[in-house]
């Protein structure tokens, strides 16, 4: 073999030795980079989980000191804005912020309202979820969807109603997409004005926080207009008692008749948690808590 062969052979060789290399030190700088990131973006997550929880924290004190200093909670829905935990350290400030929003579940409709324990239908609260939904242009079917779902009988009220029907109270609202016949639309309609917290069957709905579609549910006689005023009138002042209801026009005998169906403070209340930093990457927990602080639901995404 001619030396020239010999020299080609060793340059392909030698190209091609080069080319390996060069592939696993980009594979190593890669792979490097891509655990540094991972590393790093594992780090700020667990760092803003506790920067959510922290805020679930204040959220529950507010809360509390809230109930303490009053027969009533007001408003409804209330939402801290983004802050920086930390700003006040100096020494440790970050790029970490949380939001907070709390919600008054009382303000909302009791979807376990609609059976009793003893597993019989509360027509009265059947009538007011049928007007709940015809106010928000929904399906009445809906409401004998639910309730198959929480009765323990195996008699469906619509067809496919108790497929797959859980036969027990509900313990988040949640559980209504996996409802026949409740899809993803119905239930983001549904969100802001029902709850899966309070006593089974019994209605108990805080005027200070319910919006329209909830007052209006309360009886046929409530029109929208009528709803209107009681919200204009917790504006300037909030109901410290239930009776206090006769003093909005209209209501000085229809607000008798709810008694025992009203109240003017929350029980149960929804908080939203929401950390995040510069980068982009969020950290929310979302979870109920009851008037004495215990959690009765827990998500974290």
């Amino acid at each position: 073999m001619k030396a020239g062969s010999h020299n080609g052979i060793a340059l392909v060789l030698t190209l091609m030795v080069l080319a390996i290399i060069t592939a696993v030190v980009v594979e190593f700088a890669y792979g490097v980079y891509v655990n540094t990131n991972f590393l790093a973006n594992w780090q700020t997550s667990q760092k803003l989980s506790l920067t959510a929880k922290s805020g679930v924290t204040l959220a529950s004190r507010l809360i509390n000191y809230a109930l303490e200093q009053n027969s009533y909670t007001y408003p409804g829905s209330v939402y801290l804005p983004p802050a920086d935990p930390f700003s006040s350290d100096k020494n440790t400030g970050s790029n970490l912020r949380v939001s907070i929003t709390i919600e008054d579940e009382t303000s909302k409709f009791n979807l376990n309202s609609l059976v009793y324990s003893n597993n019989k239908l509360n027509e009265d609260a059947y009538e007011s979820f049928v007007r709940l939904l015809k106010y928000l242009s929904l399906d009445t079917d809906i409401a004998d969807r639910i309730a198959d779902w929480i009765d323990k009988d195996q008699t469906p009220r619509t067809q496919g109603s108790e497929e797959g029907a859980k036969n027990a109270s509900m313990e988040s609202t949640d559980e209504l997409l996996l409802i026949p016949g409740i899809n993803r639309e119905i239930y983001d309609k549904l969100m802001p004005y029902v709850t899966a917290y309070g006593k089974r069957g019994i209605i108990n709905i805080n005027i200070n926080g319910a919006d329209i579609p909830v007052l209006m549910s309360l009886s046929k006689d409530i029109n929208e207009d009528m709803a209107k005023r009681v919200i204009r009138y917790r504006e300037v002042k909030p109901f410290e008692h239930p009776s206090h209801l006769q003093k909005v026009a209209g209501f000085e005998t229809l607000a008798t008749s709810l008694m025992g169906r009203i109240t003017v403070k929350g029980e149960f209340f929804r908080i939203i948690s929401t950390a995040f930093s510069e980068d982009g990457i969020k950290r929310i927990i979302e979870c109920v808590i009851d008037s004495s602080g215990q959690v009765k639901y827990w998500k974290e995404v």
